[in-house]
């Protein structure tokens, strides 16, 4: 086992194939990728890579799985389903884009997809089938795009995936704020293995006792959304990158068949050298946008205005239409309203103290806290359709809220 220091979790260990995945490039160009994107513009702390959080998120699968196995919850598992499940939270997010998530928000794959073809080819491919069989790499990349049969899924895609315990804790840490503490260990010690109430398969689900440690991830994640995720600030220099790449790849200086080999300084240096323009410059000079118009969804109309993430072409004309209304140069005015995501999707076989099993899903549990309505009231209430500008200029709020909110005919 090699010893890798860790700021947020101290010594992880790791074991042979770990490390040989890890020194693989495709792994290595995780060290240039930041996890939290354009956050460091406001959190100057926020330069951690997805390297580390891969190697957190590898730490503590060995964690959850050890305790597993000291409950004895691991019986009914296949010999070889922890070493797949270990590879499967190392490489996670190999595929990730320059600045993490926001390049799928103008329609590039999701990284899940984009990792396939990294971890079933080249040299991490070669290596899990030498070092786990043949069919590991498809078994990998069914774990991290959560299907498939694996009793163990729900430890790598679900709703208390090792993932957000990392990165949830990792970001609140390196951001010097205090909004992402989670009953980690309380969690970790409440997992087991139960058979699903529907049909008997044995997968991961949590001991009731964890319920208020399930809760702490819910005010972790929403309070990071909120104050860091969905800053605004954060949000108008995602906006302005977006809208960067968006116009090289429409112009043809990008291909989007590159955009996951791209390193975060890499991309910058391309589009420099490629399609120099006024919204890059201000990018890496740090002269964000200004809002002029703001609404949280907890204010909008229940699906209103989720043509402009979900179309972001249309988005983008609405955007010169807006910018001329203003008297702004195209590329000046930018909408930003943050992808669809689930606050907190549940989905979890829970163990009563009684010795039953019950699913506790988005219609809630009667006499609990009511986790799905509240992961739904939070969720509505960090998120924000935001208008941002180049310099600031009179607007009428009303006129805008209704342009924002009546989807343009195809």
């Amino acid at each position: 086992m090699e010893i890798i220091r860790d700021p947020l979790w101290n010594n992880i260990a790791v074991d042979e194939l770990a490390m040989r995945l890890v020194d693989t490039p495709a792994f290595q160009r995780l060290r240039y990728v930041r996890q939290l994107g354009l956050a460091f513009l406001v959190y100057p702390g926020a330069t951690h890579s997805r390297f580390e959080h891969a190697l957190g998120t590898y730490h503590l699968s060995r964690r959850a799985l050890a305790l597993l196995e000291e409950h004895g919850s691991l019986a009914r598992v296949a010999n070889d389903e922890c070493a797949i499940l270990r590879a499967a939270a190392l490489l996670h997010d190999i595929g990730h884009y320059p600045f993490s998530h926001a390049l799928e928000e103008i329609g590039a794959p999701h990284h899940e997809e984009v990792a396939r073809p990294l971890i079933t080819g080249g040299d991490v491919g070669a290596l899990l089938r030498e070092s786990l069989g043949d069919d590991a790499p498809d078994r990998i990349v069914a774990l991290i795009r959560g299907v498939g049969e694996s009793p163990l899924r729900g430890l790598i895609s679900g709703s208390i995936d090792l993932d957000k315990l990392d990165y949830l804790r990792r970001d609140a840490f390196m951001c010097g704020v205090s909004y992402g503490e989670i009953d980690v260990d309380r969690l970790i010690n409440s997992l087991v293995i139960v058979d699903a109430p529907e049909n008997g398969a044995p997968v991961v689900g949590i001991h009731e006792k964890g319920l208020s440690a399930l809760e702490s991830l819910l005010f972790a994640k929403y309070q990071m959304y909120r104050n860091v995720y969905w800053h605004h600030a954060v949000r108008s220099a995602t906006a302005m990158y977006k809208r960067v790449v968006f116009d090289a790849l429409d112009a043809g200086s990008l291909d989007a068949a590159d955009l996951a080999g791209f390193t975060d300084e890499g991309i910058l240096h391309a589009l420099t050298e490629r399609a120099p323009t006024p919204l890059l410059r201000a990018v890496r000079e740090r002269k964000l946008y200004k809002r002029v118009f703001e609404v949280p969804a907890a204010e909008l109309p229940r699906g209103a205005a989720e043509w402009i993430a979900d179309d972001p072409r249309a988005a983008r004309a609405l955007e010169n239409r807006l910018a001329e209304m203003l008297g702004l140069a195209a590329g000046e005015l930018l909408i930003d309203y943050p992808a669809k995501t689930e606050m907190l999707g549940l989905d979890l076989p829970v163990l009563q103290r009684g010795g039953g099993v019950r699913r506790l899903t988005a219609h809630g549990w009667s006499g609990t806290i009511n986790l799905p309505r509240l992961a739904d009231e939070l969720y509505q209430s960090s998120r924000w359709l935001r208008v941002f500008t180049a310099r600031r200029v009179p607007a009428d709020s009303a006129e805008l809220r209704d342009l924002l909110l009546a989807r343009p005919e195809k």
